[in-house]
């Protein structure tokens, strides 16, 4: 193959774009992987795996999204304060009621790699528990669900 070339995006040359998106009445689960497919630039034909060429996302209504099936109750979201005994467990339906911001941004960072692009991929996502968001001047644009 005399001539072909593999495409390969170099950090400057990437264009980010801001996207919204309102999670209300979405499964978390699906809606998550949609973000996170967005944030690592996936969407894109330019992607390439060792450069971050995704794009900011602003999800709004944090707080209307759903659950199915007995996550409420039955998954646990836990944390380890770092102490003996420190394990903390809570209820993901308690979670989504007190903090829907921080569940929602937990479980796309699990969806990221894990490693140094993977987190400044995570530093590109926004949530807000309701529908006001600082980020007008961007000019999202509106991202189907």
């Amino acid at each position: 193959m005399i001539g072909s070339r593999s495409f390969m995006a170099k950090r400057e040359e990437v264009q980010r774009k801001w996207y919204v998106v309102d999670a209300a009445e979405l499964p978390l689960g699906r809606l998550a992987v949609k973000v996170a497919r967005v944030l690592m630039g996936k969407h894109k034909p330019t992607y390439t795996s060792h450069v971050d060429c995704g794009d900011f996302v602003v999800v709004i209504n944090a707080d209307k999204v759903l659950l199915t099936g007995r996550k409420a109750q039955r998954s646990m979201v836990h944390r380890y304060t770092g102490y003996s005994g420190g394990l903390k467990s809570v209820p993901m339906g308690e979670m989504l009621k007190q903090q829907p911001e921080r569940l929602f941004e937990r479980v796309v960072k699990g969806m990221l790699p894990k490693s140094v692009l993977g987190r400044s991929m995570f530093r590109k996502l926004k949530v807000y528990r309701g529908t006001a968001h600082p980020h007008a001047a961007q000019k999202p644009e509106t991202m189907d669900a």
